[in-house]
């Protein structure tokens, strides 16, 4: 005969070993791949990949100028112009327009923008990349094509003082090819670009 269903005292001691088992393993649980888990992985990645771990950030004269996977807005005309963005080019609010392409106000929007950069680079108005009229799915797409950078090429060579052949050399030397030689298409990324043109002076 068991005793010890008979005996209140031994029935809770029995219930705090039960329920210590659960508790410990959820406390080990927490504490392992709540918080070790991650420091190991951060660590660890840290040391294999140093930059990338680190945002990717873009250096100039030894200070952060930006990450190269994330567009920023460049207002002076010495600068290559990324593609508009949804997002006012905050990283904490990335977003598309989420508008389908017959809605009325993205036709408008893109007519408009069109126009700007049309006067801005002075250049005919079918001569515009889409891409400088469209907003990336994230708001905050770093590159161009290799063509939406050429447009720019005039302007930004006139206001620095620079050859056009010049800058068309910085754009060609920081036009990246496909992926493995299949996957996507050539890109330039803007910051890289501005970058290696401030690097000049």
């Amino acid at each position: 005969m068991n005793t010890a269903t008979h005996n209140p005292q031994a029935v809770a001691i029995d219930d705090r070993i039960g329920a210590r088992a659960p508790l410990l393993f959820g406390l080990v649980a927490l504490l392992g791949f709540g918080l070790l888990y991650s420091l190991v992985g951060a660590a660890l990645g840290r040391l294999a990949f140093p930059w990338q771990a680190t945002g990717s950030l873009a250096m100039l004269d030894g200070q952060a100028r930006g990450s190269i996977l994330v567009a920023q807005p460049f207002d002076d005309a010495r600068y290559f112009q990324p593609r508009p963005s949804a997002a006012n080019y905050d990283p904490m609010a990335a977003a598309g327009s989420n508008l389908a392409r017959t809605n009325p106000d993205l036709r408008k929007r893109m007519a408009e923008t069109a126009l700007a950069v049309a006067e801005r680079d002075g250049i005919a108005l079918s001569d515009v990349p889409a891409e400088l009229t469209t907003q990336s799915g994230g708001g905050l797409d770093p590159h161009l094509s290799p063509r939406a950078a050429q447009v720019q090429v005039a302007r930004v060579a006139k206001a620095r003082g620079l050859s056009a052949a010049e800058v068309d050399a910085l754009v060609v030397a920081h036009t990246q090819p496909r992926q493995f030689g299949v996957l996507g298409e050539p890109r330039v990324n803007v910051l890289e670009l501005n970058l290696a043109l401030d690097a000049r002076r």
